[in-house]
């Protein structure tokens, strides 16, 4: 286990080097769970492990609050998480290169708030199950909600030790610890949806990836259609929400697949990146 100081949280990463006779130009992969019971972990043996074998260092962390990185009581809203990615990139020390950004569910949308805040950085997105659509933030908070009341004053985590099942017991005190003593819900609640305008701004290669039977899947197939240069959509067959857990061998893939095409597209798209910059017409 690494714990990395980046601004005023010491976070728990892990990175994977990259295998021998990798290209020094790939971007960093860079991977960001979801809510509340997630952490790194849940990357590591689907995705982690053969991205590094594939050629790309790969950083895993757990979010604020989650796993085993610091519980402040505050700060739990996107633009702070966005923060918090960067300053750990920069205690990092990547020596300058660019990072691609693979997010699940929540983790998705805290991608994509930080690949709109920074151009310059991320080149590229692979967004697994990102919730997009208007209704998600309400429909998260009432999901949250109603899970802090059934944690609040619980003896579920004190039962699932007595019956030796410390990983669960582990996560449920999590939970509770996330969802009843900090501002987790209320700053899920303020949240930004993104507008047709941010999928515009767009520059990095996109790709989204949903199950079959997702509800999330008209609002990314809403970020493709005002975004439709550098956005697809990929659909996994029979699949919910989880394609995570439930598709590991397609879901290898598909997202290897994309992290080769969009790492030739990443020297270009910096360019012109800069290009803009220059000419000051890049929208931020």
């Amino acid at each position: 286990m690494a714990v990395v100081l980046a601004g005023s949280l010491s976070f728990h990463v892990q990175r994977l080097p990259a295998d021998a006779g990798a290209a020094p130009d790939r971007p960093v992969v860079v991977f960001l769970h979801g809510l509340v019971v997630d952490n790194l972990s849940s990357f590591y043996c689907p995705l982690a492990v053969p991205v590094a074998r594939a050629g790309y260092e790969t950083v895993l962390y757990d979010l604020r609050g989650h796993g085993r990185t610091e519980r402040p009581p505050t700060g739990y809203d996107s633009r702070t998480a966005v923060r918090d990615l960067f300053a750990l990139l920069g205690a990092l020390d990547l020596g300058g290169r660019p990072v691609h950004l693979v997010g699940n569910s929540y983790g998705g949308t805290l991608a994509l708030h930080a690949a709109l805040a920074r151009p310059d950085l991320v080149a590229g997105l692979t967004l697994l199950e990102p919730p997009l659509s208007g209704g998600w933030v309400e429909n998260m908070v009432d999901t949250l909600s109603a899970a802090a009341l059934s944690l609040e004053d619980s003896p579920v985590p004190t039962e699932l030790l007595g019956l030796r099942l410390r990983k669960a017991a582990n996560l449920t005190a999590i939970a509770d610890a996330l969802l009843n003593r900090t501002t987790l819900i209320d700053d899920i609640a303020g949240s930004r949806t993104f507008t047709p305008a941010d999928y515009a701004r767009l520059r990095c290669p996109v790709l989204i990836v949903c199950g079959e039977h997702s509800e999330l899947v008209p609002g990314a197939r809403e970020l493709v259609r005002y975004a439709p240069d550098v956005a697809s959509i990929e659909i996994l067959p029979g699949l919910g929400h989880d394609v995570l857990k439930e598709s590991s061998g397609a879901l290898r893939k598909t997202v290897l697949a994309h992290l080769d095409a969009a790492s030739g597209l990443a020297q270009e798209s910096a360019e012109a990146y800069s290009g803009d910059a220059r000419a000051g017409a890049l929208v931020r």
